[in-house]
């Protein structure tokens, strides 16, 4: 399915931008954690087509190439089918003649585009019935216990812009990117097939999405905030869980200039969270896993700082996320 972003709604006018095709060609390397299961990185070349439709009876459309890199777990339920979970990180490189046709001159506007992906496929290998399901076998894990762990990854926030007196204004996708680390404890019951728990989460993030502007910039840090969420999940094999998870989520926001400005605006919001993820042993007390989550936040007006009516100018955040973890269970 075509990612689409709405970026411009105002007074009746609608633009949004589409991705319509691509492809991505590449290599990648990994490490079996467990007979059943390869961890692994890969990266290579991506090209993508984009299309900007509006219903202002015009529309163009472009293309854009550049790389991707990225990291996955997949793992073997028997002898033919495979499942992974997988991240990617796109970036594409700048497009500066996107308005030529319409007689601008190259660089007046500059696109700068990256994507931030993850998806959950089945694999079926072809030839693997004389390896049979014994060369799959594993040794059984016990999910049951307390745990601490640790978890490094990558994300983009978005903030949905609204400005009701001009005409119902409206930006949707204004974001920005970055790396985050996260500490979590929890504790998983074992019901045979099944496991299911509760985990406490902490982060510190460098997600942020930044507006240049002439002598400077301003900037929107989504900086820390925490989780508590539950999960439930299904073993796919002896040592490796495929789980969804949600909960409570709490994060804080940081707005600033540049120098001399500096911090101007911070507030803290309140939302949910819900995702999932692949986690697979690597010993009786260790496990290694690749989890996405969906965030979203309540509503900031910014209208009363501004010395505005409510409910004149109003962001309303969220993000997407994914990490790469470890954790030991403590017997």
């Amino acid at each position: 399915m075509p990612a689409t972003l709405k970026p411009l709604d105002v007074a009746g006018f609608e633009a949004s931008v589409r991705e319509t095709y691509g492809f991505d060609a590449g290599l990648r390397l990994g490490y079996l954690f467990t007979p059943n299961t390869l961890g692994y990185v890969l990266g290579g070349y991506s090209w993508q087509k984009y299309k900007l439709d509006t219903n202002a009876g015009f529309d163009f459309d472009w293309d854009q190439s550049g790389y991707f890199v990225g990291a996955g777990v997949e793992t073997a339920i028997n002898s033919n089918w495979t499942i992974k979970s997988e991240y990617r990180y796109t970036r594409f490189g700048t497009n500066d003649d996107l308005l030529s046709d319409f007689g601008v001159p190259d660089g007046t506007l500059n696109l700068d585009t990256s994507r931030h992906t993850f998806q959950v496929a089945a694999n079926y290998r072809f030839g693997a019935q004389n390896g049979g399901v014994a060369s799959f076998e594993a040794p059984a894990y016990n999910w049951t216990g307390f745990y601490v762990g640790g978890a490094a990854g990558a994300g983009a926030s978005v903030h949905q812009i609204d400005v009701p007196p001009a005409g119902d204004l409206e930006f949707n996708g204004i974001g920005g990117e970055g790396v985050f680390g996260e500490l979590n404890v929890g504790y998983d019951h074992d019901f045979g097939s099944w496991v299911a728990g509760v985990m406490v989460d902490a982060r510190y993030s460098g997600m942020t999405s930044e507006l240049e502007i002439p002598g400077g910039s301003i900037n929107l840090d989504t900086d820390y905030g925490f989780d508590v969420l539950g999960r439930v999940g299904m073993k796919v094999n002896e040592s490796t869980l495929a789980y969804v998870l949600g909960g409570y989520s709490w994060q804080h926001f940081d707005l600033n200039a540049s120098s001399p400005i500096g911090d101007f605006l911070d507030w803290d919001s309140s939302g949910f969270s819900v995702g999932g993820g692949l986690e697979t042993a690597m010993s009786s007390n260790v496990t290694v896993g690749l989890e996405y989550r969906y965030s979203q936040f309540s509503e900031k007006d910014f209208s009363s700082e501004l010395g505005l009516p409510d409910d004149t100018l109003t962001s309303t955040p969220s993000f997407h996320t994914v990490r790469i973890g470890a954790k030991y269970k403590f017997n």
